[in-house]
């Protein structure tokens, strides 16, 4: 190719132009997909590894299925980078997860060909199934509907409710398993071993190959290839007696397992198996971060690495300065060893998080204390249930955008039974480039109404850890504690934990004009405007509150007698939150006060830097200090 000539990839504005290429040309436009994608994420930080694993395999999707009118699922969403950049987002993909720019993941009001809103894992089959049978009801002819479930997401127990359907309902829908035996850690559990044992049976590979040789030798689909399959039944079911087939036993068809890599062997298969009506699951080997040596080395450090350098792999984000605050994720990683160390009751949980929230800590020093239990944060919470009804204390630590799937096992197996486990809720408040399936600004409102729940938020990292100290120190039922991804403070280790009164605050400043109650970091912000405010000649009272439940009421008695005006600072959903609670307990007790509440407003909130989000929603210092001051000086 001539440095003149444009390169496929270029050439490929939507699918129907790579439908126009030869088979043969297929390769090569992966290999322009895979150096686009490096280049690309190399440079503007986001998802890595799980995009180099399926591009392949988008190609092979785009090439054989007529999309859009075919429908493909991405599940989990950030394998989809390469589904992006072939459906008409390429010249755009540099504002990917950029403020204003497009989203990280599968989203319908963006694109017709993102079919599904995806950020949460495990979701594909059951929106696939109802899909397919939507189609079917309206008479759709020929629309093909296909799940593509990968990074650990199969080992959700939606995963299987929706195969368990699916087989139920005979729809003609394709499950493709992209299996890399990872999620953003290294997959754990019987689903993972079991898949590893079908990708090495060569007994179970020989069969199907013959099979696929067999069907590939005939032209089309017809009585010669519906007499082959007959003849191999038998062998099949011989098979499966001595090798049982968990999907063929759900009622799905099961081929595979099969290469990933290989686009031209994928295209063949795709092309027969759409002809193949009745819900088919096809098992699909990839590497995550294939393509690129340091992400198929190092695959949960390069899940989504930062900026590196393209050539030599060198991460260029590095968040280990000395001289820098550590975040509230690996504080949460140390205090829990430490009272670990303390109670043996204490035992740890998280659902294929322990590198992000830093579980993978203790793992090392107490690996039979500490359980990932992959992705399942129903069974994570219920888990945690069971042990703590045996006299365990667990440490449940689960993202909180990811808490909002549990919901009912916090409500019905941890709270109505009154049973000790602690909640810490990790990347609370708006988390920045992963946008509205992310941000963790429902959880203050959603504990706050469970009945025996109590609800806090630390100001700063040294907050954390007393909080932590607090929940493990007696037995106090259901204790949650959310915190944010960032940094606040540098951590004194050597100074004592202690424990906090449940449900008190504390005074971070004295003035005369206006109370201003807080609650988590964004009083770290707060605390800065009290100053830029008493340049203005106006003094503030200033409360880390520490408790959305229960409220220190003794001190909501002092402020609403003392104060006219009150101000309330959050950065959760203004509806049922923090601030909720402060005017209900005002409302309640007579009081008269002007409030005024700041936090998130009713709307799901798109993505962009923590910083720019932040501002738009008024909850930076110079945004806490306009609206506080405007109040004041409002009649």
């Amino acid at each position: 190719m001539g440095d003149n000539t444009e390169s496929l990839l270029d050439q490929i504005k939507d699918p129907s132009e790579l439908r126009k290429l030869n088979i043969e040309q297929l390769p090569e436009v992966c290999n322009e997909l895979r150096d686009f994608i490096i280049e690309e994420v190399s440079n503007n930080p986001g998802h890595f590894g799980a995009s180099l694993g399926v591009v392949e395999l988008t190609v092979a999707l785009h090439y054989v299925f007529k999309t859009p009118y075919d429908l493909l699922v991405w599940d989990v969403g950030h394998q989809a980078y390469g589904h992006k950049i072939l459906t008409g987002r390429k010249d755009v993909f540099h504002t990917n997860r950029k403020y204003k720019g497009i989203s990280g993941f599968p989203k319908p009001s963006e694109s017709i060909y993102d079919t599904f809103g995806v950020g949460h894992a495990s979701t594909s089959v059951s929106a696939a199934l109802g899909m397919s049978v939507a189609s079917k009801l309206k008479g759709e002819k020929g629309r093909k509907v296909v799940a593509i479930i990968g990074d650990g997401a199969i080992t959700g127990g939606m995963a299987f409710e929706g195969l368990n359907n699916a087989a139920v309902n005979k729809s003609d829908l394709l499950v493709i398993l992209n299996d890399n035996n990872m999620a953003i850690d290294p997959n754990v559990g019987g689903m993972s071993d079991y898949l590893l044992k079908i990708s090495k049976s060569q007994t179970y590979n020989r069969l199907k190959n013959d099979i696929w040789d067999g069907l590939g030798k005939l032209n089309g689909f017809g009585p010669k290839a519906r007499r082959l399959v007959q003849k191999t039944e038998n062998a099949i079911k011989t098979m499966l007696l001595k090798q049982s087939n968990l999907f063929e036993g759900l009622g799905f068809r099961y081929f595979g397992p099969i290469d990933g890599h290989n686009v031209v062997y994928l295209t063949e298969v795709l092309q027969s198996l759409s002809t193949i009506p009745g819900p088919k699951l096809l098992h699909v080997i990839t590497k995550k971060g294939k393509g690129f040596k340091q992400a198929e080395l190092r695959q949960t450090e390069y899940h989504a690495p930062g900026k590196f350098n393209k050539v030599t792999g060198e991460l260029l984000d590095c968040e280990c300065s000395v001289n820098k605050p550590p975040k509230f994720q690996n504080v949460f990683g140390q205090t829990i060893i430490e009272l670990a160390e303390m109670n043996d009751r204490i035992v740890a949980i998280t659902p294929a998080m322990p590198t992000g929230c830093s579980l993978n800590m203790m793992m090392e020093k107490m690996p039979t204390r500490t359980f990932d239990v992959g992705i399942a944060e129903q069974h994570a919470v219920t888990f945690s249930a069971g042990l703590a009804i045996q006299g365990m204390l667990p440490f449940c630590n689960i993202y909180s955008t990811f808490m909002q799937r549990a919901y009912d096992q916090v409500v019905h197996d941890v709270a109505l039974q009154n049973l000790s486990v602690v909640f810490c809720l990790d990347r609370s408040g708006l988390v920045g480039a992963d946008g509205a399936t992310h941000h963790g600004v429902f959880d203050l409102a959603y504990m706050r109404s469970i009945p025996n729940m109590i609800v806090s938020a630390p100001m700063d990292e040294l907050e954390l850890r007393n909080l932590m100290f607090t929940a493990q120190n007696e037995k106090h039922g259901p204790f949650s504690i959310r915190y944010p991804r960032g940094c606040g403070c540098i951590i004194d280790w050597q100074k004592p934990m202690v424990a906090i009164p449940i449900g008190k605050s504390r005074q971070i400043s004295e003035g005369d004009d206006v109370a201003i109650l807080t609650i988590g970091t964004v009083g770290i912000q707060t605390s800065r405007v009290v100053p830029m405010l008493l340049k203005d000649g106006i003094t503030a009272t200033h409360y880390d509150m520490r408790f959305a439940k229960p409220l220190d009421e003794d001190i909501l008695h002092t402020v609403f007698t003392k104060f006219r005006k009150v101000v309330t600072i959050e950065d959760g959903v203004l509806q049922g939150g923090f601030g909720s609670a402060v005017l209900e307990f005002m409302a309640e007790q007579g009081y008269n006060n002007q409030l005024k509440r700041i936090g998130i407003p009713d709307k799901f909130i798109d993505h962009g830097t923590t910083e720019e989000l932040y501002r738009d929603f008024g909850l930076d210092q110079q945004g806490i200090y306009k609206t506080v001051k405007a109040f004041i000086l409002k009649d």
